[in-house]
């Protein structure tokens, strides 16, 4: 922690040193990074305007980040800032670059507040970073009318002030005034206490089901073998060349090498795959009609 201030610190005072940059030598430096990639302007743009991302990135710090982790995050929206400005529309780049380090900061914030994603809408962001500020508001004012809210009316009240929808307030409240738990934190406070995470559901394969498949798996292959045994060798030569090989031939190497042709080779096979149909039918009546 000592070591993450003293950067912190450190960081601020360099960036405290850094030029101040007027509008003419702004426009140059921009140029000349847009059109020639002179990365010596970028370094100066980008070093003269951290002084900026590091205060916006202090405004962050209620929310629990490391600062420097915010400073990081705020010097990445800046390089982007400074990748996307276009010179030729007039705005100085401070301006601009206010819009990238701000949601660079808030993208990071949301996805390091909790574990579960809290959303990243226009919706949602808007929510996270003010719905809090606008209830308090929204209660002081009442409060000063000597009115009382309930809930649904100040869920009313601050999807309207907000302009987003009724269920997304909704949403977001219960978000906020909730906290992550770890899945293997017990049940009660006893220390041989069930863990939270032995009361999911098991969604693998159960053992009954295990044994189930296996047999069946096991009753298949030996019906198989037995339709296999029921065909004569040329007819299991066949079968076996075309649906067990890693490779399967094709009709006319076959019919090559057993002297045949390509059609006499595929009606064999259709036989081959009849005989197996029928051998297989005939031994699935007698099982079931054994379980009846």
């Amino acid at each position: 922690m000592a070591l993450d201030t003293a950067r912190d610190m450190s960081l601020s005072r360099k960036a405290m040193k850094a030029e101040l940059l007027d509008a003419e030598t702004e426009l140059r430096l921009a140029y000349a990074w847009r059109d020639d990639r002179c990365e010596e302007s970028l370094h100066r743009l980008i070093t003269a305007y951290m002084r900026l991302a590091i205060s916006m990135a202090s405004k962050f710090k209620r929310y629990g980040a490391p600062m420097n982790d915010l400073i990081q995050e705020a010097g990445l929206g800046l390089m982007k800032a400074a990748d996307k400005f276009d010179p030729d529309r007039g705005v100085r780049f401070s301006t601009y670059a206010v819009w990238w380090i701000k949601a660079s900061i808030q993208d990071y914030v949301m996805r390091n507040w909790s574990m579960v994603r809290t959303g990243s809408t226009s919706s949602q962001k808007s929510l996270f970073f003010n719905m809090r500020r606008v209830q308090a508001r929204l209660e002081r004012e009442s409060a000063a009318a000597g009115e009382t809210l309930d809930r649904h009316q100040l869920r009313q009240m601050i999807s309207t002030e907000i302009g987003v929808p009724l269920h997304d307030v909704e949403m977001m409240e219960g978000r906020l005034s909730g906290s992550d738990y770890s899945l293997n934190a017990t049940q009660s406070t006893e220390d041989e206490g069930r863990e939270w995470i032995d009361a999911l559901e098991d969604d693998s394969e159960q053992a009954a089901e295990t044994v189930e498949h296996q047999h069946d798996t096991e009753q298949l292959r030996a019906w198989l073998l037995q339709a296999m045994n029921d065909l004569n060798d040329r007819e299991r030569f066949i079968v076996r060349e075309r649906k067990l090989r890693d490779q399967p031939r094709t009709l006319e190497s076959l019919g090559q090498e057993l002297s045949l042709s390509k059609e006499r080779v595929r009606q064999l096979e259709a036989a081959a795959f009849g005989k197996m149909r029928k051998s297989l039918e005939n031994q699935s009546r007698e099982v079931h009609h054994f379980l009846m």
